[in-house]
């Protein structure tokens, strides 16, 4: 049943009568389509779950990602500081009751939650969760959520502050569409309801909808359901800091950029501003991170070290924070238009964007152009190749004087006459980004509300299936993402150059796969794109350090014959066309030097390096405490702050962390020295101790934590 062909019906304007249609039109078994991230209208699936959860005959199935969930600490002493803080940031938000009852393994039988990706680690050891849990890529979620008996689709909207009757999907344009597309083709009964959030900032490009397009509009209270925030309370530690530095040489100037959310994309981040604002200091950090003395030439064939002249475009699935700090920088400049021969023309220097020439109707025709269509035409126009008095109509491009021009640029009659007369003295329109969706801190979306018409027209939102591969338009998107660059995380990496970004040996899965293996592929199609894997060297499993470079591993994100590069602190494992015998010595190279022997051990059993291999003295001294120092030196010049982007903590909840660091840091007969000793308290450890809630009565336990609050704060003066 189409929109137009329903019952009249009373105005629905409450989640609760949303929910009372719903059953009536489809009955008692709900499968509903929820948006990754931040798009998912928490006040009308919460209704939805307390009518099923009240109602056993009622079968909801939620079908998601990324749900966001208010975080808590369970550690009662970083809870002191920590919570505190949560209570604060998320004072305004509603965490979605579904993500309680997961989390606490108290789902009710006829309700399931199906997501495709896991907030990190959340999910660990949750047998419900783990068990309903879809493995798809991003670019197949439509499908899968259609496979999977989908018949309604919620999700936020944001409206146009200057013109109410226009809306967007903003942050998630990425596979409602697709969805109903497909649900409708197959002539399924579906409810498309759409719920505006008046904090949800207005996107343009194909975020762009009507009101005609939902089944049912509703409104959210944005003050009780505010919007998910990502707090910035975690430093960069000095090995993300390591990675992100040499990630950052490897980036083209006049590019592409994709990146993923968390430290290491800040890192790379500020490691670009500093190539781009203090280019003398970011050349000495590489000089100093043996970044360029070891892996030069393949900065030189791959990345640079020079301030960015042309700029970066960023193709990124996910529209981090570290992009809008590139835009705001000048960085993220490089526009991008939505025609083949134009994107051709302009990178090959044939095209000035800011003055066009008649030269260019003749080199499309010599590109292969011929008859302009008249969505061609349409897609120029809006660039501005064709003047605004211009138009299309059955095969000819009407001049402004009113002469029909066959629209057939190869004919030199029609490309004196389009120059003549139809020719635009400029291009406009341009992007700088296509995003699949965004998250990020509660500044990132009021700078994104508040930026003005001309910057918010050149960050285009589009569905996944156009930025997470090349086979929407591979003509296109080739020409727009050249030299590109797909930067992502994983956990592990084999010695075969095989990553496990997502899922454990066990098969137990933290994440989800996203739509890094689409990245990844994609790298391998376009001709001068890369794909960079970001890898920690070491992890801490329990009281052991365990090395992230491994011999072998039972699972894999990224199978060995897509391997391209590998990042991790100590530096760069060029994989790609490479043999497993190089492979395997470039990996070893980058690997916790106490791990080296082991591997290369492992790799001599496997026959993958010869008996007499010995590891280079070059690449001996991976210890964590030289990339400490170097981080130090570069924090002294005031290169690497810990935090590059700002913080959440307040300046005592600042003082607060660095005294239970510091406590943290003390050995045993330090800490019974500190008890012993227990000194008054000094200004700074007062304002330690009020931030911490340790003023009041206090147990045993609250009693031996305060006084080594107070020793520290008294012998390093915290401020």
């Amino acid at each position: 049943m189409t929109r137009e062909t329903q019952p009249t019906q009373a105005p629905i304007d409450t989640v609760e009568q949303c929910v009372d249609y719903l059953i009536a039109r489809l009955g008692n078994r709900l499968a509903v389509a929820l948006p990754l991230g931040l798009g998912k209208p928490v006040a009308l699936i919460n209704a939805l779950y307390q009518r099923a959860a009240d109602n056993p005959s009622l079968s909801l199935k939620i079908l998601t990602a990324l749900s966001l969930e208010r975080p808590v600490e369970a550690d009662p002493v970083r809870g002191r500081l920590l919570n505190p803080v949560f209570d604060r940031l998320y004072a305004h938000y509603t965490e979605p009751t579904y993500a309680t009852a997961v989390r606490a393994g108290n789902l009710p039988d006829n309700i399931s939650v199906h997501e495709f990706y896991f907030k990190p680690g959340s999910r660990l050891g949750n047998a419900r969760a783990q068990q309903d849990y879809v493995s798809s890529n991003y670019t197949h979620a439509a499908r899968d959520v259609v496979a999977q008996g989908c018949n309604v689709v919620i999700q936020l909207l944001a409206r146009d502050p200057a013109d109410h009757r226009r809306l967007s999907m903003s942050c998630n344009p990425d596979t409602s569409a697709q969805v109903l597309e497909r649900l409708r083709a197959a002539g399924r009964p579906c409810v498309n309801v759409g719920v505006v959030h008046e904090d949800l900032p207005y996107m343009v490009g194909d975020a762009e909808v009507s009101a005609a397009d939902y089944d049912i509009l509703l409104h959210t209270d944005h003050q009780r359901h505010g919007l998910f925030t990502l707090p910035k309370l975690a430093p960069v530690a000095a090995a993300d800091y390591a990675i992100g530095l040499h990630a950052s040489s490897l980036v083209a100037d006049g590019g592409t950029l994709q990146l993923g959310i968390g430290a290491m994309g800040d890192a790379i981040v500020h490691a670009i501003q500093l190539r781009h604002t203090r280019n003398a200091d970011y050349r000495a950090l590489l000089q100093r991170f043996h970044t360029d003395l070891h892996w030069g030439a393949l900065i030189d064939s791959c990345g640079g070290r020079a301030e960015f002249q042309e700029g970066l475009y960023g193709a990124t699935e996910m529209f981090v924070e570290g992009f809008w700090q590139l835009l705001d920088s000048g960085i993220l400049k490089r526009e991008v238009y939505d025609f083949w021969a134009l994107q051709a023309l302009i990178n090959e220097g044939l095209c000035q964007p800011q003055a066009l020439t008649a030269d260019t109707v003749a080199a499309m025709a010599e590109l292969g152009v011929r008859e302009l269509r008249g969505k061609d035409f349409a897609v120029l126009q809006y660039h501005g190749y064709f003047n605004d008095a211009s138009r299309y109509h059955e095969g000819h491009i009407i001049a402004p004087d009113g002469q029909r021009i066959a629209a057939n640029v190869a004919n030199p009659d029609s490309q004196r006459a389009i120059a003549d007369k139809c020719h635009g003295a400029s291009l406009r329109n341009g992007k700088v980004l296509h995003g699949g969706f965004f998250l990020g801190s509660s500044d990132f979306y009021r700078s994104l509300r508040q930026m003005p018409a001309a910057t918010r027209g050149k960050l285009a939102m589009c569905g996944v299936e156009k930025i997470n591969q090349l086979d929407f338009n591979p003509r296109l998107y080739q020409l727009q993402r050249r030299k590109a660059r797909f930067i992502n995380t994983g956990l592990n990496v084999s010695l075969q150059g095989a990553v496990a970004s997502d899922t454990l040996a066990n098969g137990q899965v933290v994440s989800g796969v996203g739509g890094q293996y689409n990245f990844v592929s994609m790298a391998h199609h376009l001709v001068d794109g890369r794909s960079v894997l970001m890898i920690r060297a070491t992890r801490t499993d329990g009281e052991r350090t365990v090395s992230n470079i491994v011999p072998n591993y039972g699972s894999c994100t990224i199978p060995r014959h897509l391997r391209d590069i590998v990042i991790t602190e100590y530096g760069i494992a060029d994989l790609r066309s490479k043999s497993d015998r190089e492979v395997a010595e470039a990996l070893i190279q980058i690997a916790d030097s106490r791990f080296q022997p082991d591997l290369i051990r492992q790799a001599q059993a496997a026959a993958k390096l010869p008996q007499d291999y010995r590891l280079p003295e070059a690449f001996s001294n991976n210890v964590p405490a030289r990339i400490e120092a170097a981080v130090e030196w570069a924090k002294s010049q005031g290169m690497m702050p810990a935090y590059p982007f700002g913080c959440d903590f307040t300046a005592p909840e600042l003082r607060a962390a660095a005294a239970l660091k510091q406590v943290a840091g003390l050995n045993r007969w330090q800490r019974l020295r500190a008890v012993a000793t227990s000194p008054p308290p000094s200004p700074s450890g007062q304002s330690v101790i009020e931030v911490l809630g340790l003023d009041g009565p206090l147990n045993w336990r609250d009693q031996l934590l305060k006084r080594l609050l107070l020793a520290v704060t008294a012998e390093t003066g915290t401020r």
